[in-house]
């Protein structure tokens, strides 16, 4: 079945570029965690779980809405935090332990899964790695195994189906059914071959694999993807492959009538979503964006049958793809209850009668209410972040250009309260960088420059996801070089539209990020007048040999196709063999204990700097940390540290110092 929430409402205007003067706020309530994350209300509409931060872990809240009583908060040891949960029944939960990775990075997942009551009662541990805490050999997991739920069947609180992930090397995924009070488990299905992330049907049986491989014809690095289908004689099928024709396709789940929702991609536009005949295997297309990939689903009230799809090329696009169903009456109650605000229902009743609805927009972190369909009525709950007054938050401005190569290009303004003109200006490249993007909604980290007056600019440059497979496949092999430019000729818009300063610009990103930041720098070395990277990485050829990238195979081909061959010549695109050419001032940042980008690539950009006389103004190396600060008190360092350089060289401070030197 598909994931369980409903987008119902998104902003489709633009917001103004001007507003009120900016109050500022202490740095302590930006990077203060968040109060929850998911949540999801039980099926009788009792109880509403969430996941909640207990010091520098996620723990699992239960509340009984009628009072808004806390019954019950789960804490798991060892600096473990609970990730995903679900309601298997009325009063029961089932929920799944990760450690954190960093900011940048998902939290990875234990592999063991708890069952209790909403009070805490019955407490079972039902899949481990370790043989005490199983407690019986059917609920053993090896270390090359992890559990993700397909569909947790609220309606039989005995059992759950998940999918077992098997990642040695000649394994293939399962379907099992669990048992949610002792953790054995059953095989329903095998996937045909590896790497297969299996689909239900509507009578909640094996029916799909959608496959992917990473190898392309070379044996190079190229992400494609075959379907298959489970006949009733329990044979597979297979349906479409991306080498057969160029066209992948993917199913995405099944409606409760039984209808079959897929995307079909060419490999080069965005992916068409249309329904999927079973019996003859046709593909009729509902809607596909020219150039936007699909964002997000809006869900009908049984959390399975697709409504509507949102597209985000700049500002959020919503697409109703079935306007003939009641519950489009829900979401436009819901977008009239809360204008201009993106609208989330996280979890409904098994009725359908009660919602949980997340609101949130560019401006708000987000506020949970509770949406009762037969009154009409809507009853706030709780908000994210207390300390964060939407009121006194900055606007999310979509923006879009031509690149010097005459490649359209979208990205996002986060205007400073009262700003308009001539801003400082912050340009703020996103991570990854293939397969990433920035989106319009609420950015603390944004946010929270943006409050010192500064505008932060961010670019879904050439490889980013969100534009089709030929947009990311752009990105390959062009790192320093036209994603570079792309960031270039962003900095160089935002002056000719008169929003930027020219005399006050900064480049500052994290991860990929970084090391763009510290490349612009080397490239462009009058352009900015300073340049952070955070938990970067500077030297590409070390990127073959430390960090878990490289540790797999399919690692090593896609460094070889995005990087290209682990040479030399790669010193050409490596900041830390660019030193001589940064002339502005650095700041640079990183974890101890990244496994991602290695502490060793900032040590040396550090040692590079210092080595052509022009040392890293800042140089932070915070132990306990990984990819992206996690502690509130490191981060607080982080951004009190960060705030103080901007300020010298493009923020007042700066202002201060020319004053003073005309002065004199």
């Amino acid at each position: 079945m598909l994931s369980k929430k409903m987008l119902v409402g998104v902003l489709l205007a633009t917001a103004p570029i001007i507003a009120h003067a900016t109050d500022t706020i202490p740095i302590q309530e930006f990077v203060r965690h968040p109060q929850y994350s998911s949540t999801k209300i039980s099926p009788d509409g009792r109880f509403l779980a969430l996941t909640v931060q207990q010091d520098e872990t996620m723990a699992l809240a239960v509340v009984r809405l009628q009072d808004m009583q806390v019954i019950r908060i789960t804490r798991l040891t060892g600096g473990e935090s609970v990730s995903e949960f679900y309601w298997v029944g009325p009063n029961r939960l089932m929920y799944s332990s990760a450690k954190n990775f960093g900011t940048y990075a998902s939290p990875f997942g234990t592999g063991e899964w708890y069952a209790m009551d909403a009070d805490g009662g019955h407490p079972r541990t039902l899949l481990s790695y370790s043989a005490g805490a199983a407690d019986g050999a059917s609920k053993m997991v090896h270390f090359n195994e992890m559990f993700v739920m397909l569909d947790p069947l609220p309606d039989d609180e005995s059992q759950a189906l998940m999918q077992l992930v098997d990642s040695s090397p000649d394994g293939r995924n399962q379907v099992v059914s669990v048992d949610t009070a002792s953790g054995r488990r059953r095989v329903l299905a095998r996937a045909p071959r590896k790497d297969c992330e299996m689909v239900l049907d509507a009578s909640h049986k094996p029916r799909y694999a959608n496959c992917t491989e990473t190898k392309d014809a070379d044996l190079g690095y190229d992400e494609h993807s075959d379907l298959y289908s489970l006949g009733d004689d329990g044979a597979w099928t297979r349906v479409n492959g991306a080498k057969d024709d160029g066209r992948g396709m993917r199913v995405v789940g099944t409606a409760a009538d039984g209808r079959i929702y897929a995307t079909a991609s060419d490999g080069k536009s965005p992916a068409a979503f249309g329904i999927l005949d079973p019996k003859t295997d046709a593909f009729q297309t509902l809607y596909q964006d020219p150039i936007a990939s699909i964002h997000d689903y809006l869900y009908a009230a049984d959390e399975s049958t697709v409504v509507g799809l949102v597209t985000m090329a700049g500002a959020p696009h919503v697409e109703l793809i079935d306007k003939s169903s009641p519950d489009v009456g829900v979401y436009a109650a819901l977008s009239t209850a809360f204008p201009g605000e993106l609208v989330e229902v996280t979890s409904a009743t098994h009725d359908g009668k009660k919602l949980v609805v997340s609101v949130k927009s560019d401006s708000d972190p987000g506020q949970l209410y509770l949406y009762d369909r037969d009154s009409g009525n809507v009853r706030f709950l709780m908000k994210n972040r207390p300390a964060l007054d939407p009121a006194k938050m900055a606007h999310v401005l979509p923006f879009s250009f031509k690149s010097r190569d005459g490649r359209t290009l979208y990205g996002y303004m986060t205007v400073p309260n009262g700003g308009s003109r001539n801003m400082p200006t912050i340009i703020h490249p996103h991570g990854g960088p293939i397969g990433v993007r920035d989106d319009w909604g609420f950015d603390w980290e944004s946010q929270l420059l943006a409050n010192r007056g500064y505008l932060v600019v961010q670019v879904n440059y050439r490889g980013s996801s969100g534009y089709g497979k030929a947009f990311e496949d752009a990105g390959y092999g062009e790192w320093g070089r036209k994603m570079q430019d792309d960031l270039t000729d962003a900095t160089h818009w935002v002056v000719e539209q008169g929003y930027a300063d020219p005399k006050r610009m900064c480049i500052y990103g994290a991860s990929y990020g970084g090391y763009a930041s510290l490349m612009g720098a080397a490239k462009e070395p009058t352009l900015y007048h300073c340049a952070v990277g955070y938990v970067g990485v500077y030297d590409l050829n070390m990127m073959f040999h430390k960090g878990d990238i490289s540790e797999r195979e399919s690692g090593q081909r896609y460094l070889k196709r995005t990087l290209g061959p682990d040479t030399p010549a790669l010193r050409q695109q490596s900041p830390a063999f660019l030193a001589d050419r940064i002339q502005v001032p650095v700041f640079l940042a990183a974890g101890l204990k990244d496994v991602r980008a290695p502490y060793q690539h900032t040590e040396a950009m550090r040692d590079a700097l210092k080595a052509a006389g022009h040392p890293a103004e800042v140089v932070i190396l915070q132990p306990n940390e990984m990819h992206g600060f996690y502690d509130e008190k490191a981060n607080l360092n982080l951004y009190t540290k960060m705030l103080g350089f901007f300020d010298k060289y493009i923020g007042a401070g700066a202002s201060s110092t020319a004053s003073a030197s005309t002065a004199n």
